[in-house]
């Protein structure tokens, strides 16, 4: 090969090195990027020559390439971020954006994303970030997406309103409480009988033993205030059963003026029977454990007076088994029964629902509340009555409201954006409501080293890479979500400086022989002289 030949293979070693050199700059000078994947470089020998020597055939090799540059997707540290949308993947995968002027698809490991004027979420450079909307009617654990992958943006920056549709109410009734309303001949329906929507107030306060208020809405978010009554019955001409059972009434109320309820033409707030949605019994054992209860609501067609018992009927059930009560406080046109669409049927939740399939009252079921009189045995009652964790009783203690809740909520304007270890992107508002409104996309790939770099932290697929191969976090291969972090550059500086020296020594060496090379030329040529 000789001694030039030498000399280009000190040239090879030279360009091989700066070409490292170049790497492992770059490695440095992107400490401090965030999500920043390194890179290393693969030296290779280059092509041979076969010279005959004394022992036979010999090979002379020609320098030394570059054989490969291969990034380094090690995970990097995690910094804290104030951005709730400064996110991080922890495990494999990568974050997808779309260019918003070519529609081009790119991944990044970097996810410091803040969302712009327009709404929309995006990284520092304008590229949007990717991910599925959320099915806002999911029932499993997990929310469940619809569709593709599309851009991530806020349109939902105020959550519309939910008409309540169920109450539930545990309360303790004292089993001494003083019985303070008594109608005669109707001692289960007395405070049926003694409201009167037309007075102000329509219930007096000396005629019930315990009531209770909560607060619901209708279809346009407003709020009205729902009370629920209660008194002992304890009619000495009430028919008792031999076990000693002992009963409450009810009565469930609205302010009259709020009922929009109207039957055959005659609207309920011009009547006594004004805000009176159901009357009906709680039984309890001598335990004070609740074991029946009987419930009856305004029949559609009801003639004469409105608060006459035989127009009040055992009242529906839901599917759940509970009693429904039907109000109206938009004042649609004969909207009282929860068969009706147009009419708002809550369902009432003691702690107590009938478990018979289909739920159906027990035998022998009233035509009417006029029917049961002061005979214990004529209250309808749950044909199956099933106690749930939390039920209503009737202890030796004082009246006593224990838990109540409705799932209704007004309009809420968006408060805060938040993202879970899921990727679930969700909004908080104003009502107190938490709505999922996106699920991140990663990306995953099964040669990631055959991903092209982009620049900006970006990455683009290849036909090395194959596909991306999309899904949520924290399902098969890909990591999970840190939210209020951000993964930095995984450069080890320290691993850097010492291949920053092995480069530069090795800089040299080549430098020298391409100088050792230049001497012995030199050498030759004195040779003439």
């Amino acid at each position: 090969m000789g001694l030039k030949g030498s000399m280009y293979n000190g040239i090879s070693g030279i360009r091989a090195h700066s070409q490292a050199m170049s790497i492992i700059g770059n490695n440095l000078a992107n400490g401090s990027t965030i999500g920043f994947k390194g890179a290393r470089t693969s030296f290779e020998d280059t092509f041979y020559s076969t010279v005959n020597t004394g022992g036979g055939i010999g090979q002379v090799g020609h320098g030394v390439g570059i054989a490969s540059i291969y990034g380094d997707f090690k995970q990097g540290p995690f910094e804290p971020s104030s951005e709730a949308t400064n996110v991080a993947i922890g495990g494999k995968g990568f974050f997808t954006v779309r260019h918003p002027d070519t529609d081009a698809t790119f991944y990044t490991r970097a996810g410091n994303f803040i969302f712009n004027k327009q709404g929309v979420l995006t990284d520092p450079h304008g590229y949007v970030v990717q991910g599925w909307k959320v099915n806002p009617n999911s029932e499993s654990g997990k929310p469940d997406t619809i569709g593709t992958p599309t851009d991530i943006k806020l349109d939902r920056f105020q959550s519309p309103p939910v008409r309540t549709s169920e109450i539930a109410m545990n309360v303790n009734l004292s089993s001494k409480a003083e019985d303070k309303c008594n109608v005669t001949g109707q001692p289960f329906f007395s405070l049926h009988q003694t409201w009167n929507g037309k007075n102000n107030p329509p219930l007096p306060a000396d005629r019930y033993a315990f009531q209770n208020t909560i607060k619901t809405f209708d279809e346009s978010g407003t709020s009205h205030d729902l009370t629920i009554y209660f008194d002992p019955v304890k009619d000495n001409t009430v028919t008792t059963d031999a076990a000693g059972n002992r009963v409450y009434e009810f009565i469930v109320t609205v302010p009259p003026n709020e009922d929009g309820r109207t039957i055959g033409g005659t609207a309920l707030k011009t009547t006594s029977a004004a805000g009176l949605l159901m009357t009906g019994t709680m039984t309890f054992n001598p335990r004070g454990e609740m074991i029946g209860m009987s419930s009856f609501s305004l029949k559609a067609g009801a003639t004469g007076g409105m608060q006459n018992l035989n127009n009040w009927t055992p009242s529906p059930m839901s599917d759940s088994g509970k009693p429904i009560f039907t109000a109206n406080f938009l004042g649609k046109a004969d909207a009282n029964l929860a068969t009706d669409a147009k009419a708002n049927p809550i369902t009432l939740d003691f702690g107590l629902s009938n478990g018979s399939n289909p739920p159906t009252w027990s035998t022998p079921t009233t035509a009417d509340a006029s029917a049961v009189g002061t005979a214990l045995s004529k209250i309808p009652n749950f044909t199956t009555p099933k106690r749930s964790a939390s039920y209503s009783t009737s202890y030796d203690t004082g009246n006593a409201r224990n838990s109540q809740s409705q799932n209704g909520y007004g309009a809420g304007f968006l408060q805060a954006v938040e993202v879970d270890r899921d990727g679930v992107v969700t909004g908080r508002y104003s009502n107190g409501q938490v709505l999922d409104l996106y699920v991140l996309t990663l990306a995953n790939f099964n040669n990631q080293y055959g991903l092209r770099r982009e620049g900006s932290n970006l990455f683009s697929k290849t036909r090395d890479s194959g596909p991306a191969l999309t899904g949520r976090a924290g399902t098969g291969p890909l990591g999970s979500i840190a939210s209020n972090k951000l993964e930095q550059s995984n450069v080890d500086v320290g691993d850097e400086m010492v291949k920053l020296i092995t480069t530069q020594r090795g800089f040299q060496a080549n430098s020298k022989a391409i100088t050792t090379a230049d001497q012995l030329l030199g050498e030759l040529i004195q040779l003439k002289r």
